[in-house]
């Protein structure tokens, strides 16, 4: 079982042909190191797709999500943004998380 104990946004967009490696350079360039436990999600530029590198402690898991219809509600600016369990499992359905109560397990940079 992969343990996650914080996920990172990255507000920028990432090129969705972006491979393992790729995706791990810009976890580096953005949050400065892959760390252990933590996932890192990425959307492309019209937020249809989505992207989540992990650090499992061992090696990285990288995974994609694509909606068939409508984009992902992400987040505009570079500030810290916290998100509880149930927000992320609306953001990744797609839905406005915003609305949800709000815990913190996620920052955004």
């Amino acid at each position: 079982m992969i343990r996650i104990e914080a996920i990172w946004l990255a507000v920028d967009p990432l090129d969705m042909r972006a491979g393992t490696e790729t995706a791990l350079a810009r976890v580096v360039a953005v949050f400065g190191e892959a760390r252990p436990h933590h996932a890192y999600l990425f959307a492309n530029r019209r937020a249809t797709r989505l992207k989540v590198l992990v650090h499992d402690g061992i090696g990285v898991w990288l995974a994609a999500r694509r909606l068939n219809a409508g984009r992902f509600v992400w987040p505009q600016g570079g500030s810290q943004l916290g998100l509880s369990g149930e927000q992320l499992n609306a953001l990744v359905l797609g839905l406005p998380w915003q609305r949800l109560g709000d815990a913190g397990i996620i920052r955004v940079i």
